[in-house]
């Protein structure tokens, strides 16, 4: 995945002055796939397929998390083709991957709450004290399930997408925003019609959650501690927001 943190922002040799200071940003200019997606807008149908190439393994693994393994194929060619229907009323208003992710999140929401009768993973999360979340798919220490050995990769994965799919949507939606794609605090509430600051403490909590819910895994030794460098991260915040 790419991590870019690119502001939104002018290109570092043009000059700003007072009157110019709160100009909106060009993104024609600052991002390469806004002029793909102007491309696609004037009929362009390569340009089409090179955004598909570049995201499409960022939108399924995106989705994956958000809602399951087995519908993520599915919703993500929704995604793609909500694209290519909103390509002649597109405008460059935000980098083109923060108005894919507006879009990615318009499925994603949809396809929950079709799903909310019948979702495996209960969302507790929310304005609940950490020690509160119950996982029935995790298998926690209290249960005596516990694994005693070293866990590979793909089974790390699962529990990480297990923890994230019990954070309710908006949390979840944030964090992936985040710790996955990198998008800045700003770039996150243009997606999810929400201020920086809101998004701030809305990752900020949940951080909390997982934390709570991996720390058994943790201590056991199944699962690497988080880095210095993510744990200043996640105490500091996005500087860029």
């Amino acid at each position: 995945m790419i991590h870019n943190d690119a502001l939104l922002e002018g290109p570092a040799n043009l000059s700003v002055s007072e009157s110019s200071a709160n100009r909106v940003p060009n993104y024609e200019l600052l991002d390469p796939d806004v002029r793909l997606m102007l491309q696609v807008r004037h009929g362009n149908a390569a340009a089409y397929e090179e955004i598909v190439k570049k995201y499409q393994h960022r939108v399924v693994s995106f989705l994956e998390h958000m809602v399951s393994p087995d519908q993520a194929e599915d919703l993500a060619q929704e995604v793609f083709l909500r694209v290519f229907r909103a390509r002649e009323s597109y405008e460059p208003g935000a980098r083109f991957a923060t108005w894919l992710f507006t879009i990615m999140h318009n499925v994603a929401s949809n396809a929950i709450r079709k799903k909310s009768r019948n979702v495996e993973v209960q969302l507790q999360t929310r304005e609940q004290p950490s020690g509160a979340v119950n996982l029935e798919n995790l298998a926690l220490s209290a249960s005596g399930q516990m694994p005693t050995r070293q866990l590979d990769r793909r089974e790390i994965q699962d529990i990480v997408r297990l923890a994230i799919q019990s954070l309710n949507e908006r949390q979840r939606m944030a964090v992936l925003m985040s710790k996955f794609e990198g998008m800045s605090y700003q770039e996150i509430g243009e997606a999810l019609g929400m201020t920086p600051q809101a998004v701030k403490s809305l990752v900020s909590r949940a951080r909390i959650n997982l934390k709570s819910l991996l720390a058994p895994y943790v201590n056991a030794g199944v699962l690497p501690a988080p880095s210095a460098e993510e744990s200043t991260d996640e105490d500091e915040g996005h500087s860029h927001e």
